[in-house]
């Protein structure tokens, strides 16, 4: 069954479905995550139906949530960068593969290849480190989820023929630390990628439960800035738990 549609859940939690297989990103469906409340409608991993795969990007907390991963049946596979692994082995799923930049595995019908971020994936100070890592998802669409990243000198080089690119425009606060895209940063990344269709993510989920007054707006900020960087890319905002059809 061909065909590709995508959810935005949240933050950087995105449901994949291409030709039939559904693929999550970066499960965090709690409504608190450390210092972070979520102000998007809540999810569960039982309202997102049948998952076949899920892929980590990388081991900060807004990203590898581990009760969020005790939700899901043990026997999904989870695709994670180099060095996680006994991380998640620890929730017992059945199996788990670990992934360097450039590696490709298969997953049903689509391929699945992981590609470099430029970001500091560590789990704080004294926990574990790996690197932090982007995907591209391959079947009759090929789509790029970018995780958490910087712009990076290889970046042109994932793009060409890309159908859809999920890019970050900001982070969970009004702070944004290096290893980022801003919105202006992921307008630029998306001349780079030169995808048909780019949709903003990591937005209008979380904020620190500290913070109070407007938030902003950084989706509709790169929209407009994509639009005189890159006019060639489709832009589609999704508040989050909206799905856009690719097919």
């Amino acid at each position: 069954m061909s065909g590709c549609r995508v959810t935005y859940v949240g933050h950087a939690t995105i449901l994949i479905d291409l030709d039939g297989v559904r693929i999550l990103t970066d499960p965090v469906l709690r409504a608190r995550v450390v210092h972070l409340r979520r102000i998007a409608p809540p999810v569960s991993a039982a309202s997102l139906g049948q998952v076949d795969a899920i892929l980590l990007s990388h081991a900060h907390w807004d990203h590898l949530d581990l009760p969020s991963l005790r939700t899901f049946d043990r026997s999904v596979p989870v695709v994670a960068p180099r060095g996680l692994g006994a991380l998640v082995r620890k929730l017992r799923f059945a199996e788990i593969s670990e992934v360097d930049v450039g590696e490709k595995l298969k997953i049903g019908g689509v391929e699945v290849t992981a590609t470099p971020a430029e970001h500091d994936g560590r789990r704080g100070p004294l926990g574990v480190s790996a690197p932090a890592l982007g995907f591209v998802v391959r079947g009759s669409k090929r789509v790029y989820f970018a995780g958490d990243t910087d712009l990076f000198t290889d970046m042109e080089a994932i793009g060409g023929s890309l159908d859809l690119a999920l890019l970050p425009v900001a982070g969970w606060g009004k702070k944004l630390g290096p290893g980022h895209l801003d919105a202006a940063r992921a307008a630029t990344a998306a001349s780079l990628l030169k995808p048909k269709v780019a949709v903003p993510i990591h937005w209008g989920t979380f904020r620190p439960v500290s913070e109070r007054g407007d938030a902003g707006h950084p989706e509709t900020e790169f929209r407009d800035r994509a639009a005189k960087l890159a006019p060639q890319v489709d832009v589609r905002i999704l508040a989050p738990g909206e799905t856009l059809d690719l097919t």
